[in-house]
């Protein structure tokens, strides 16, 4: 097995058993990490100079719909229900496989380029297992680990249509998949079920698919973005709980306008919340739900979401998650006629947990990723400390969360594998420019079908 020793650098492990390191090495034999200490003398097959870089586990992005990367800012002016009717009622209907492949894969090299090592593929414009197969094909391609979310379209439903809110996931198709390419969890890309939920589907609907994933072993997601008035199924989360299907096996992505009593529920049943605080801002009138989930004693995780309508940079992410509880916090606070806190509330050092442990939670994987812990697999990002953006470092914790971005990421090993390497991701130059070109093409093409016209004529040639 490979043996590669990172030296030096100011190891952040996010495992308090473990601790930080102002100066560090960690030893990576095969695909998981053997050892940190302050030093250590040992044979490697590759050294990396880590002098000058804040070592750490690599982000996980817990909720990604990678398929729409073609189609970045598209939606940057569009509200909540033009997302549904635009995206999913015309743009997402003219997809074919292949422009789920090319726009999965360049939106899986870039999060890796930006740090993330891990991500929550939440592929939900299916209409046929050759779909899946082919973002699956992408996620593989690029070397990142993932989590494939199966998902199902949500086409308009025409006069006499069955609305998707109606039609359970397809068992078959995801069964296929779990017995034929996904038969053994033991791979860098895994399977999950992209299921609608509550929210978005009646509650017999609910039932099977809450079943179905038990049936199949499998981790499921679900949305759950809309307002009590327009939801399909009223009891919501009490559906599945009461059937004793809710668990940790299942994440609820958003949650923005769940109540209390609900929250607590999901909370108390082990499943887990994400936050895509970016998108959240952008459409919906409820805060995030980052506080609340504090308030229970849960972690949250963090997602980006939907390119087309948000910035795809997960340390953006951290960011903007931080600084909106963090207002929410002093407003309360003011509000209830107190004078200045005297501890600034959701510290830097929880915001970096939740974009590593709390995506490992979330995808049921915190025994293997989420920080550098010997013994876990070796998903490791070296951040550059001389980067004007990031020198000088005083804490690395607040510099990483407060000051970084993708372009400071300068290493990236997954699963042992380098994957960037000095500020390079390390994929073909020539085969970049190509899938680039591909994805031009995909993205001119299903514009031109849909009818639609965000930009001036011209801007994509």
């Amino acid at each position: 097995m490979k043996r590669t020793l990172i030296r030096g650098g100011y190891i952040v492990s996010v495992d308090a058993a473990v601790g930080d390191f102002p100066v560090g090495d960690l030893l990576v034999v095969g695909d998981r990490i053997a050892e940190i200490a302050p030093h250590i003398e040992a044979a490697a097959d590759e050294a990396i100079d880590a002098r000058n870089m804040i070592v750490m586990p690599g982000l996980i992005n817990a909720h990604l719909h990678t398929w729409q990367t073609g189609l970045r800012s598209i939606g940057g002016g569009w509200t909540g229900p033009d997302y549904h009717k635009i995206m999913h009622g015309n743009l997402g209907t003219r997809f074919l496989p292949d422009d789920n492949y090319i726009g999965t894969l360049l939106g899986a090299l870039e999060q890796l380029n930006g740090g993330v090592t891990t991500l929550f593929d939440w592929c939900h414009d299916i209409t046929d297992i050759d779909y899946a197969h082919r973002s699956v094909d992408a996620l593989e391609e690029a070397g990142i680990r993932a989590v494939f979310g199966h998902g199902s379209a949500k086409p308009l439903a025409g006069e006499g249509d069955v609305p998707f809110t109606h039609k359970p996931h397809p068992r078959a198709r995801l069964e296929a998949l779990r017995k034929g390419r996904f038969a053994s969890d033991d791979r860098l890309v895994t399977l999950a079920a992209a299921i609608l939920g509550p929210q978005f589907s009646t509650p017999e609907v609910v039932e099977h698919d809450f079943r179905m994933v038990k049936d199949l072993d499998l981790l499921s997601s679900s949305h759950a973005a809309r307002r009590p008035a327009d939801r399909v199924s009223p009891e919501g989360f009490f559906i599945p709980a009461r059937l004793g299907l809710l668990n940790a096996k299942h994440n609820v992505v958003h949650g923005n306008y769940l109540s209390d009593e609900e929250l607590k529920l999901i909370v108390d049943c082990g499943a887990s919340v994400t936050v895509t605080a970016n998108i959240e801002l952008h459409v919906h009138p409820a805060d995030p739900v980052t506080g609340r989930l504090r308030a229970l004693g849960a972690m949250p995780s963090l997602g980006v979401d939907s390119i087309p309508a948000a910035n795809s940079d997960l340390f953006n992410e951290m960011r903007l998650a931080m600084l909106y509880q963090r207002s929410i916090e002093h407003r309360v606070n003011h509000n209830a006629g107190c004078g200045p806190l005297t501890v600034l509330p959701v510290p830097s050092r929880d915001v970096l947990e939740w974009a590593t442990i709390g995506g490992a939670r979330a995808l049921c994987m915190e025994d293997q990723i989420g920080s550098l812990t010997p013994g876990k697999k070796a998903d490791i990002i070296l951040i550059d400390g001389l980067a004007l953006n990031m020198f000088p470092v005083h804490d690395p914790v607040h510099t990483t969360v407060q000051q970084a971005n993708f372009s400071n990421v300068d290493t990236v090993l997954v699963d042992g594998v380098v994957r960037k390497r000095g500020g390079k991701l390390l994929y073909d130059d020539n085969t970049l420019t190509q899938r680039r070109e591909a994805l031009r093409t995909s993205v001119t093409r299903i514009i031109e079908e849909s009818g639609y016209r965000p930009v001036p004529a011209g801007a994509l040639s």
